[in-house]
């Protein structure tokens, strides 16, 4: 696959700069709150499953690591194509 089929920022659209803007803007929010959520779950798992013995709370381990993984997957291609506009 080439590097132009795999850039999120598509390159000759008239309003780009106010999508660049945008995105730079919503980027904390796209990272930050999938870590977050995934990491509360993953620790309500471990308090107050994996610690007492119970296994009624696995599905909130898969669930958060589910929304870890792929937050991550998806991050770092966006970051990617994020800063080599940037260097642009």
């Amino acid at each position: 696959m080439n590097e132009q089929s795999v850039e999120y920022l598509k390159k000759g659209s008239d309003d780009l700069r106010g999508v660049i803007r945008t995105e730079i803007w919503f980027t904390p929010l796209l990272i930050v709150l999938p870590i977050v959520v995934g990491v509360f779950l993953i620790y309500d798992w471990f308090c107050r499953g994996f610690s007492i013995g119970s296994s009624v709370f696995d599905g909130e381990l898969m669930l958060g690591i589910i929304i870890l993984v792929g937050n991550i997957m998806f991050d770092i291609p966006f970051l990617k194509s994020l800063l080599r506009y940037r260097r642009r």
